[in-house]
């Protein structure tokens, strides 16, 4: 029972074994170096979504500025 209860546990297992193994890995075993990879890495995705984020919010207010009524053309009666 026990087995299958691991074997259960695996297919669903969370990925941080997984990427904590590749880190490691990659650092040569050495801990330190495999953790400031990591942070260095998820740091570097968060500041790309925050630019991404910043982009799409600049498109979108230009795209308002853009569409904006003319007065001159649409005068109020």
């Amino acid at each position: 029972m026990r087995i299958a209860a691991n074997a259960v546990r695996d297919d669903h297992a969370c990925p941080v074994e997984a990427i904590s193994s590749a880190y490691l890995g990659f650092a040569g075993g050495d801990a330190g170096i495999a953790l400031r990879c990591a942070i260095a890495d998820a740091l570097s995705d968060l500041m790309e979504a925050e630019r991404r984020t910043r982009e799409r919010s600049r498109l979108i207010s230009r795209g308002y500025v853009r569409e904006a009524p003319d007065p001159a053309r649409n005068p109020a009666s």
